[in-house]
């Protein structure tokens, strides 16, 4: 997700820049996202919840290395990339941007998960200096993010393809981590609200067609791969 204008700026922006940049008022807010979304992933994964069932794949939930380094390539992809990519889209463009976490939205992903689902709205890349009728570079700013999501989809899909030919029980995880950069990128195109597919879909709607046929697709073969190869496994 990334914001505009109307956001509400308590901060000095530089010039407009083609080069990327940070502050550490980015790396604070970046780093107390990444660290509560990898918190709620794990206890979704390791059915520490209310509803105490988790979605970790059978035979690994009580490995909680695995789950620590599965919750944290899951946000890190899923999250921090997907952020990192509108930033990085908006700052060549010629325009500043930062990400900002959400308070409320870092609560409310922790109250999800704690009840047993996961409903994140950990914050956005806020971008200054874009008009507001400038669609075309909201647009490919916009969908960057999700895909960057369907990228680390393909790579993960590909390389559950090859451990499972090598007999390694690691597949199922990679499909998991697909899966959810899959639906992270589906979710985040959505026409609606301050999600990037509004944004994409007011530039051009051919693209975001395209893009979320391509995100919604991904969806699909991750979860019947899921269903194929890993639900068969809680029987035995």
């Amino acid at each position: 997700m990334n914001w505009g204008g109307s956001y509400s700026y308590s901060w000095t922006q530089p010039p407009p820049r083609r080069r990327i940049t940070t502050s550490r008022t980015e790396l604070l807010h970046l780093g107390a996202a990444y660290a509560v979304l990898t918190t709620c992933l794990l206890l979704v994964f390791s059915g520490n919840t209310f509803l105490g069932s988790g979605f970790a794949p059978p035979g690994l939930s009580g490995i909680s290395v695995t789950l620590v380094v599965v919750s944290a390539l899951a946000a890190l992809t899923g999250f921090v990339a997907h952020e990192m990519a509108h930033k990085i889209v908006a700052e060549r463009l010629g325009f500043w941007a930062e990400f900002r976490a959400s308070t409320y939205g870092l609560m409310m992903a922790l109250f999800t998960s704690i009840i047993g689902f996961i409903f994140a709205a950990p914050g956005a890349t806020v971008v200054g200096g874009m008009s507001g009728a400038d669609r075309r570079n909201w647009g490919r700013t916009s969908l960057a993010g999700p895909l960057t999501n369907v990228a680390f989809a393909a790579v993960f899909y590909g390389a559950s393809i090859a451990a499972f030919q090598l007999g390694s029980v690691v597949f199922k995880w990679l499909l998991v981590l697909a899966f959810i950069n899959a639906w992270f990128g589906t979710f985040n195109l959505f026409p609606f609200g301050v999600l990037d597919g509004r944004k994409v879909f007011s530039w051009n709607r051919g693209v975001w067609a395209g893009a979320i046929t391509l995100t919604g697709v991904a969806v699909a073969i991750t979860v019947l791969a899921l269903y194929i190869f890993v639900t068969p496994l809680l029987s035995l």
